[in-house]
């Protein structure tokens, strides 16, 4: 079995002056690390992006790549999709898992957009919200990557792990590590530290084996001087032989 890392030590807490400072020399190496890091999820438009971040839950990007090319050529915007029977959208989604509740989602959004949008997706946290299927998170998606509106930080599995990791936040409510994550992060990059820290958490900080040793921000992270349990195990057992 792959070694897991251990959590994050307990540490004093840092001035807001510290963590911020820290924070912003984090977000600088990411930028350079990661320079064309953007939204995994192919899309055309609003429409297409907030079908395919709906489809996300609970699935990879991969996975939903595949899937909506096939779906957007059926129902190619939400005048088509609020037509659609549910039990056909399901047929199409299936492979993304929990298909039934998407499904359903899917159609019930696309007749809000045609009802009380005129088939337009919109661009506020408000409205969006209040659409079928769409939370916080995937209305910070949308509006971040398809109207370059930053109104907040979309927290995922991989936000909320090396927001943890790093120090940021000793939340785990993704509402709570938002609220800490926006009083640290400018504004005008809270869409893009998220496709940071996801592509990071991909790549370097994998959450069964992190790479510490090839990572630009070992020397800020309190957990990368922490070894993996295997690692502290090991040494316990030798200790004990000698």
């Amino acid at each position: 079995m792959s070694p897991r890392p251990a959590a994050a030590p307990r540490r004093p807490r840092e001035s807001a002056a510290i963590r911020t400072a820290r924070t912003l020399e984090i977000l600088h190496r990411l930028k350079r690390a990661w320079p064309d890091a953007r939204c995994a999820l192919e899309h055309a438009d609003a429409y297409q992006l907030l079908v395919a971040t709906i489809l996300s839950a609970q699935c990879t990007d991969q996975r939903v790549n595949l899937v909506t090319p096939g779906f957007f050529a059926r129902w190619p915007d939400p005048e088509a999709l609020a037509a659609a029977r549910e039990p056909e959208v399901e047929e199409v989604i299936r492979s993304t898992g929990f298909f039934r509740n998407k499904a359903r989602s899917l159609v019930g959004m696309a007749r809000a957009l045609v009802a009380e949008h005129g088939g337009k997706v919109p661009p506020s946290m408000e409205a969006l919200s209040r659409l079928p299927g769409v939370g916080r998170k995937t209305a910070n998606v949308v509006l971040g990557n398809a109207f370059g509106i930053d109104e907040g930080i979309t927290v995922d599995t991989h936000v909320t792990r090396l927001a943890g990791l790093l120090g940021l936040t000793r939340e785990t409510d993704a509402v709570k590590i938002e609220r800490e994550l926006v009083r640290l992060v400018p504004r005008a990059d809270w869409t893009l530290v998220s496709h940071l820290l996801i592509q990071h958490g991909r790549a370097v900080c994998i959450a069964r084996r992190p790479r510490c040793g090839e990572c630009v921000l070992a020397d800020l992270c309190p957990s990368a001087a922490t070894p993996p349990r295997s690692e502290v195990d090991g040494r316990k057992s030798r200790a004990i032989r000698a």
